[in-house]
Formats: C-alpha cells, sequence, structure tokens
C-alpha cells in the first residue's frame, strides 16, 4: 500500500483550507475513525468570505442554504472502485458564534452514535493501491455514484452539503487504509503533490 496518496480537488471555485495536517497531525485533534491526516475545504465567494456575518448569525442558527457553496458540485477526487455511499442524512442549520459553543458540547454524543454520525453523507472510493478515500458531508440525496460502480478524476460525486458533524457546509476528505473506518489506519494524502496550510484560498479549475 501507498505510503501517500495524491489527489486531485474535488471541486471547482474558490475554497478555503481548514483542519489540514500541513498544519496540525492529528489534523482534527483527534486521531478517532482515523482522521489523522484529513483535511477540510470550505467553499467561499470570490472575496474568499463564507455567508456573512450579522448579529443573528452569532446568537441562533443559520440555514445551511445562506452559505455560498451549499449545493456546489463535489468530484471525484481520484480514479478507484465506488465501495461505500450513504446519502440519506439530513442537512441542519449552520452554527457560528454562541450556537457554535452549544453544538461543540454535544460532538461527543455524535462520535458516540458512529461514523455515519459524523460523516453524514459520504462516498468512499478505493484506489487500486486499496487505499481508501471518503469524501463527506455531501449535501441530502445528492450523491450521483453508486456501490460498485468505477469511477475518475473529475466525474460530478455528489453537491456539498451540511450533513453529519458540520458547523457550516464544507467537504471533509480523509484517505485511509480500509473501509472499515473503526479499525482502519489514516494515510498521508496530498493534492497534485503538495499539502495545503490552514488558510489558504484554493483557486480550483
Amino acid at each position: 500500500m501507498s505510503s501517500t496518496v495524491d489527489l486531485a480537488y474535488p471541486f471547482a471555485g474558490r475554497w478555503l483550507t481548514q483542519n489540514s495536517p500541513a498544519n496540525r497531525a492529528p489534523s482534527h485533534g483527534t486521531a478517532l475513525f482515523a482522521t489523522s491526516f484529513a483535511i477540510d475545504f470550505v467553499p467561499v465567494n470570490e472575496a474568499g468570505r463564507t455567508a456573512p456575518v450579522t448579529f443573528g448569525s452569532l446568537l441562533r442558527p443559520e440555514p445551511a442554504e445562506r452559505f455560498p457553496g451549499f449545493g456546489r458540485p463535489i468530484l471525484t477526487p481520484v480514479h478507484g472502485l465506488v465501495v461505500a455511499v450513504h446519502d440519506t442524512a439530513p442537512d441542519h442549520h449552520a452554527f457560528r458564534g454562541l450556537p457554535s459553543v452549544g453544538y461543540a458540547l454535544s460532538q461527543r454524543r455524535r462520535a458516540a452514535a458512529g461514523w455515519v454520525a459524523l460523516a453524514g453523507n459520504y462516498v468512499m472510493i478505493q484506489t487500486r493501491e486499496h487505499v481508501v478515500i471518503a469524501v463527506c458531508h455531501l449535501q441530502h440525496r445528492s450523491v450521483q455514484a453508486q456501490l460498485g460502480q468505477s469511477v475518475r478524476v473529475g466525474e460530478r460525486l455528489g453537491k456539498c452539503g451540511n450533513s453529519g458533524n458540520s458547523t457550516e457546509p464544507h467537504v471533509h476528505l480523509q484517505a485511509i487504509d480500509r473501509v472499515d473506518v473503526l479499525h482502519a489506519c489514516a494515510v498521508p494524502l496530498t493534492f497534485g503533490g503538495r499539502l495545503p496550510r490552514n488558510g489558504e484560498i484554493i483557486d480550483a479549475v
């Protein structure tokens, strides 16, 4: 098995890098569910911003549809075989300001509920080297790939959503050494041979 897997960006347009293993590993603050080298990308507008922050957004949850990337196409980041699909999780509101504090306090409950509660809607793709790429937090009922389907880089996979353990619409990618996430080991990943850092704006074509 490869020690590192190189991916294409699973989107077009402007995105912001968050929770990157280029800054720390484990990137999400925990190795649970093999997330040590996982990375998050948040869709932003041309100015590099998500939904504008208002007084109300600091006090109450916001509709995911308010964010510029909700529903943006997500593309296949690697050639491979679809080995797992889930797309029935609902999209929920986004949480910023005070609502994000309460949401963070409920994260332990979601983790205890298992992988699906955290990943939301996802697709897993196995490469020829038997590395499995998980693409998570997709929009409810947007997944176009089917179990057992061969996919290639750049094909439409689904849409950016806010399902699972997500405070605002974004896409979470991780590479693991098997489909069974509970017993998997994390695999380092790069994009075009490099790893973007937290806060870096990606202009993908």
